[in-house]
């Protein structure tokens, strides 16, 4: 008998440790059974965090295109990362790690889970993390990504067309869906307003690849329904923050530290255009209650510090406020974009007029009075200029972009304007980057992938120019 019951009891206590084991392994943290309308607000709350906040932002993007300056703490501003450098590494984990895997989610999620409005949604937000992280980095893993733990990269070109084609999908998607949907916490589950931005990014795909596939992004262009666009700032592509602790991520830096200040690039030439965004996008210094005062990029420590904390203008209190939002896609942008599609001859229309119209968004947006638009309209440096419509609109581009710091950055290098200059401590040998660098670890662990990337891209160097960007 005791032979019998000495293996059933062990075969019961070995039982017991399996459960017990099962249950360690068991993450309490873990949504067992997601759901698309969480996933989804979590996507855009990650996402905005990610755009808006210090290391895609603040900490990298809005030096490089001298949209902020750093006062304090300038190694950043002379472009002192390594791979390593949170500012360069973090938009490339945050994506491929969080964002890209959760829009995976929803995508692969039976139709009576998410049907075609979630995943049309879906569709036109990895496209929207797709190019940013190819207008950043370059060549990407983008056909294997998630399918493999050592995804093969992707030329830039190749991605830049396959997210054309996703576009078109999700375009389908959204006209046929049915569904009503929750936690969209941008467009209110408004599908057609997701529609016109699908639209809208294929038109700016189509810009960024225009001076190397010319003929792809004009027939891009002339497919698409100019009537189904963004079609006012009610329809700005944009995360609205609450109050703390979800509030917006400037603001947030700003609760604890000081070290940050308006580019004397960015004041200056607004202050030369009498732009009255200046008064918005710029708060007069403590000690200088009447002045807009910039800080000057790319300094030593002790030069940046020298320039005084209360003698220099921190970004304007719209930036600033707990609830500000997180602008990805804006109607100015929009508007630029067919001024540009006009003025290379995509589309038979006046670019002047899109123009106009897309400065007088802008100051729109940011509360200008009319009165004040038509003023500053009327300056002869603010005209359209038709024979460089890459310095009248990159120039203009650049102050509307304020803030968007990925945005500006990759606007900048396909236009090339305005004319920026590094700061005389600068480490690139008088360049500003050209992209980020790939984050060290995929060097150790998808180092054949990496290779060859960097074998047909360029070395993997701050400095080294992208596809897209035939200007430097």
């Amino acid at each position: 008998m005791k032979h019998i019951l000495l293996p059933l009891f062990l075969l019961l206590a070995l039982s017991a440790c399996d459960k017990q084991l099962s249950d360690i392994n068991v993450n309490p943290n873990a949504t067992e059974n997601p759901q698309p309308h969480f996933l989804l607000t979590g996507v855009l709350k990650q996402g905005a965090d990610l755009y808006w906040g210090l290391n895609s932002s603040f900490g990298s993007s809005l030096l490089f295109v001298q949209h902020w300056a750093k006062i304090q703490y300038a190694e950043a501003d002379r472009f002192e990362f390594s791979n390593s450098s949170s500012e360069i590494t973090t938009l490339w984990n945050t994506a491929y790690a969080s964002l890209i895997t959760d829009l995976n989610t929803i995508l692969a999620f039976p139709v009576e889970i998410a049907g075609n409005g979630y995943k049309g949604i879906a569709r036109t937000l990895r496209v929207w993390v797709f190019l940013l992280l190819t207008d950043t980095y370059g060549d990407i893993p983008y056909r294997e990504a998630g399918r493999s733990l050592v995804p093969a990269y992707d030329p830039q070109r190749d991605v830049y067309l396959g997210l054309l084609e996703e576009l078109s999908q999700a375009v389908e998607l959204l006209a046929d869906a049915q569904e009503t949907i929750s936690g969209d916490v941008v467009y209110n589950g408004d599908l057609h307003r997701w529609l016109r931005l699908s639209y809208s990014l294929k038109l700016r795909i189509a810009l960024r690849i225009a001076d190397r596939e010319e003929e792809i992004a004009r027939q891009t262009v002339a497919a698409l329904p100019l009537d189904e666009l963004i079609a006012s700032n009610l329809d700005n592509f944009a995360f609205i923050y609450t109050n703390s602790p979800q509030h917006n991520p400037q603001a947030a830096a700003f609760d604890t530290r000081d070290d940050y200040r308006i580019s004397a690039t960015l004041v200056n030439t607004l202050t030369e255009l009498n732009d009255p965004r200046l008064t918005v996008y710029a708060q007069h210094p403590d000690d200088l209650p009447n002045d807009y005062v910039g800080a000057r990029n790319g300094l030593s420590n002790g030069e940046a510090a020298a320039q005084g904390f209360s003698r220099t203008s921190r970004p304007g209190l719209f930036f600033l406020a707990p609830n500000a939002p997180a602008v990805f896609y804006t109607y100015s942008e929009l508007l630029f974009n067919l001024a540009e599609a006009a003025a290379r001859g995509f589309i038979d229309r006046h670019p002047d007029d899109f123009y106009r119209q897309a400065i007088e968004a802008s100051l729109a947006q940011f509360g200008i009075s009319q009165e004040a638009t038509q003023a500053y309209l009327q300056q002869e440096a603010v005209l359209y200029d038709p024979t460089d419509f890459r310095r009248a609109i990159g120039l203009q581009k650049w102050i509307a972009f304020f803030g968007q710091g990925l945005d500006a950055f990759a606007e900048w290098r396909r236009l090339d304007y305005p004319r920026l200059s590094p700061g005389p401590a600068a480490v690139l040998n008088g360049k500003i980057p050209l992209r980020f660098f790939y984050p060290g670890a995929e060097q150790s662990l998808n180092f054949r992938a990496w290779k060859n990337a960097v074998d047909h891209q360029g070395d993997d160097l701050l400095s080294t120019p992208l596809w897209f960007d035939t200007s430097h």
